[in-house]
């Protein structure tokens, strides 16, 4: 199955919730600049992407680009199948391998090594295949006798090496990347660059949404520019960042 990722007027909507404030918190929000509305159900909702259509293809390497609160991760949620759509539709063809939040897809009353073997259920792994992720993700995360202790009272610098581990230990066809995964504590990431630019290299397509101009024309062929939940612009890292 050859990767690719279709979207057409694809829409995420928020509810805000606890009646009594909703006037005042769209009052509020609206006044912030953040895109509200009242939905079929009168209910207040904050509208996190609108009508988004694009497709992207094998080979292609995409930064997602915009300043906080444009819909970036939003977006990265969604292609990982987190978020449903409320309108618009979505296609996704090809395994995904995410690394947008540590904490998703764990048991935090489980242990590393039992949520590593969550994991590979999840995926529906033979044994052998069971065994050689957990070897790798364990030796990788350098967490030794932690991976036996619940994931809940890890630090967030433990949960990103887990997560980190378990999602590079697999080659998935499609890779989900959120920029702050790079931004471990120096020890760690100096042994993951390598990990993960085979990872990047090896991917049929990549997604990183991300602040950082300098991965975004180190890595990246294409830039999809995200203002208030809208795409303003599709293109190359020059036609949408200006000349290097």
């Amino acid at each position: 199955m050859t990767a690719s990722i279709e979207a057409s007027s694809l829409s995420i909507d928020f509810p805000l919730y606890h009646a009594p404030a909703r006037s005042l918190k769209k009052r509020l929000l609206a006044k912030a600049g953040i895109r509200v509305r009242t939905d079929e159900s009168n209910r207040v909702v904050v509208q996190a992407l609108r009508q988004l259509t694009f497709s992207i293809g094998r080979g292609e390497r995409v930064a997602l680009v915009g300043q906080n609160g444009a819909g970036k991760t939003t977006l990265l949620r969604v292609l990982a199948g987190i978020y449903e759509p409320v309108a618009g539709s979505l296609r996704v063809e090809g395994e995904i391998g995410s690394l947008i939040d540590p904490g998703a897809g764990m048991d935090p009353d489980s242990t590393g090594r039992e949520n590593i073997r969550l994991r590979a259920l999840y995926r529906n792994m033979d044994h052998a295949s069971a065994m050689a992720l957990e070897n790798e993700a364990a030796e990788f995360s350098g967490l030794g006798e932690f991976l036996d202790v619940p994931i809940r009272g890890y630090s967030a610098g433990m949960a990103v090496r887990l997560s980190f581990a378990m999602a590079t230990a697999i080659r998935p066809q499609i890779l989900l990347m959120d920029e702050w995964f790079l931004a471990g504590d120096a020890d760690f990431m100096g042994r993951a660059e390598e990990r993960l630019a085979r990872l990047v290299q090896e991917a049929e397509i990549m997604v990183i949404a991300t602040h950082e101009m300098s991965i975004v024309r180190r890595w990246c062929t294409r830039v999809l520019r995200l203002d208030s939940g809208r795409l303003v612009q599709d293109g190359t890292p020059d036609e949408v960042l200006g000349p290097a």
